[in-house]
């Protein structure tokens, strides 16, 4: 038999005036071992929690403990943070992440699962998550969700920690600027060697798009579901019908009417054939320009500019993507090759790419831009929209040649957010006019890149005759 030990003591259980004293109450508590005779213990559930098995260390020699989940290891990469309310998978799926930590200024962050018709790409670039706070039994709220967010994580070799304060990351990198910084579940790794590390790699200079550029062209078919497409034209997605009426007892009149009727309906359903250059390009990008009647080719960074013009597109389209314009001259060449050929336009990465091709400078930002609220004018209109950004370099509008017009502006910081050349059939923005995740304000922008491919083709049909 296993001892057992008794212990007792009085605890005052409640006050009477009127008779002047304490009611008391005798508590006696029998302790029995945890262990049974095998040496199990017995009688014990598992912590439903976890412990703080992780760390992030900044470059600025701060250190900050966090508890893993996905997947352990050790990686280094630059921090920011993305102020976006929802639309983690997207962010996870976004390729223009690749080299860096996102940490979520939101501070729950995994409650609907993730499920399969939120990806952006066919797999998660960046290096890992940063949130706050993780539901700790995993319990999502969404019909659509397919697994946790754990899991899918784990799934996909990402590194993810949270319970650590993120107001106070965020507040750091907006003071200092963007950080490089090391994610670790290796106790065997000190302090100073992951601090060693964060310091002696660097974002600057790496070309990014190579990795998460497609390797060989292929045709994008998808467009937005019909019940994720804000644009159709007319309600539940049914074509308006047209009825024809012949009112007139001249056939050579009704003829004419019913030619004149049939050239103007080509005219406006006119399908554009479009190259997509990939440079880490997102699956709604394509879908938008689908849904506007673009049959799309899709085509790897490095595919060369003569290539794309025997295929005879109506414009190129080029896409949004990880790190620094500068460190890839070849996209820019591209560019350049392609620039009063065809009509062109430039999202994001594209953008920066199209102002170094005509001749302006990029910079890197002190913390960029990542979230789906910022706020940007139209200069052209004086129209607010309110965007989704992702970007870490900005194009300096005091280094573009004339003719160059800027055409939106960032109004948190001044940037410039869009351009236009008229003279070479250009436009770009910085932002993400797809907005996955993110407001729908700059939908329209696809519609200008169809305008400005029409009015092309119009021009060069009157040049011919």
């Amino acid at each position: 038999m296993a001892a057992t030990s008794t212990l007792g003591f009085v605890l005052p259980s409640g006050l009477s005036p009127r008779r002047g004293g304490f009611r008391v109450s005798v508590i006696r508590c029998s302790a029995s071992p945890l262990t049974s005779s095998t040496g199990a213990v017995s009688g014990l559930v598992e912590k439903p929690w976890s412990s703080y098995n992780a760390r992030l260390v900044l470059e600025d020699g701060s250190i900050w403990p966090a508890k893993s989940f996905g997947a352990p290891g050790t990686r280094v990469a630059e921090l920011v943070f993305n102020t976006s309310l929802t639309g983690y998978q997207e962010i996870l799926t976004d390729p223009s992440y690749a080299g860096q930590f996102v940490l979520m200024t939101n501070p729950q962050i995994g409650n609907t699962g993730v499920n399969l018709d939120d990806e952006e790409s066919e797999k998660c670039f960046l290096a890992g998550l940063v949130i706050r706070s993780l539901s700790i039994r995993q319990v999502t709220s969404n019909w659509r969700c397919t697994k946790t967010l754990a899991d899918y994580l784990t799934e996909r070799n990402i590194m993810g920690i949270y319970d650590l304060d993120t107001r106070a990351i965020t507040r750091r990198l907006r003071e200092e600027g963007s950080l490089n910084g090391v994610l670790s579940t290796e106790q065997t790794k000190t302090d100073d060697e992951l601090l060693q590390m964060s310091r002696s790699w660097d974002i600057v200079g790496l070309d990014l798009i190579s990795d998460v550029s497609c390797k060989s062209p292929y045709e994008w078919l998808d467009k937005s579901d019909p019940e994720w497409d804000f644009n159709t034209n007319s309600r539940d997605g049914k074509p308006y019908k047209v009825s024809i009426y012949f009112t007139s007892s001249s056939l050579i009149h009704a003829l004419h009417q019913l030619l004149t009727l049939s050239l103007s309906f080509y005219t406006f359903s006119w399908t554009q054939k479009v190259i997509a250059y990939d440079f880490g390009i997102k699956h709604n990008i394509l879908r938008r320009l689908s849904s506007y009647g673009c049959q799309i080719t899709v085509v790897p960074s490095s595919f060369p500019a003569s290539e794309a013009l025997k295929m005879n597109p109506d414009g190129i389209l080029f896409s949004n993507g990880p790190g620094d314009p500068s460190a890839v001259p070849y996209a820019v060449e591209t560019v350049k090759e392609l620039l009063g050929k065809v009509p062109v336009y430039g999202i994001c990465m594209g953008h920066q790419l199209l102002g170094q091709a005509l001749g302006g400078k990029t910079y890197k930002m002190k913390f960029g831009h990542h979230g789906g609220n910022h706020p940007v004018r139209n200069n052209r209109t004086g129209q607010v929209e309110i965007s989704a950004q992702n970007h870490n370099y900005a194009v300096d509008p005091a280094s573009l040649p004339g003719g160059v017009e800027v055409t939106h502006v960032n109004l948190n910081d001044g940037s410039c957010a869009g351009l236009s050349f008229p003279a070479m059939n250009v436009m770009s923005l910085q932002y993400h006019p797809e907005a996955s995740p993110g407001p729908h304000d700059s939908d329209n922008a696809f519609r200008e890149f169809i305008e400005l491919m029409k009015r092309s083709k119009q021009s060069s049909r009157a040049m011919v005759e």
